[in-house]
């Protein structure tokens, strides 16, 4: 395998992460009002990341590589955090789970359940 393609998809893919998702992402740029209130965005980042490759039989004798990467990022509001001269608050954004959120919960106790059927 070509160790200088891998390099080259995992580099890139690294690269386009680092774009996407940065300190700013996290807590975003602070709102000034008046009064001497700021208030800063909060988020929740959670990202994938998967790549790949192989060496392909060529007729040629040249060698042959094919590969690929791919991520993906969600970014979720989760709280302001407001600030009015000495005092702080957060607060918090009540969100309701979607389906998926539901799934991912329900998931390790589904996994318990199957597994106690075979061990049965």
């Amino acid at each position: 395998m070509s160790e200088s393609a891998i390099k080259g998809i995992l580099d890139v893919a690294t690269e386009k992460i680092r774009a996407m998702v940065d300190a700013d992402t996290i807590i975003g740029a602070p709102v000034t009002l008046p009064n001497d209130i700021t208030i800063l965005p909060i988020s929740r980042i959670s990202f994938g990341f998967a790549s790949g490759g192989s060496d392909l039989p060529s007729k040629s004798g040249t060698p042959m590589f094919g590969g690929g990467a791919g991520a993906g990022v969600s970014v979720v509001p989760t709280a302001f955090l407001i600030v009015k001269g000495t005092d702080v608050r957060l607060l918090p954004i009540v969100s309701h789970p979607d389906s998926t959120d539901k799934l991912l919960s329900a998931a390790p106790d589904l996994i318990d359940r199957i597994a106690d059927l075979f061990k049965k």
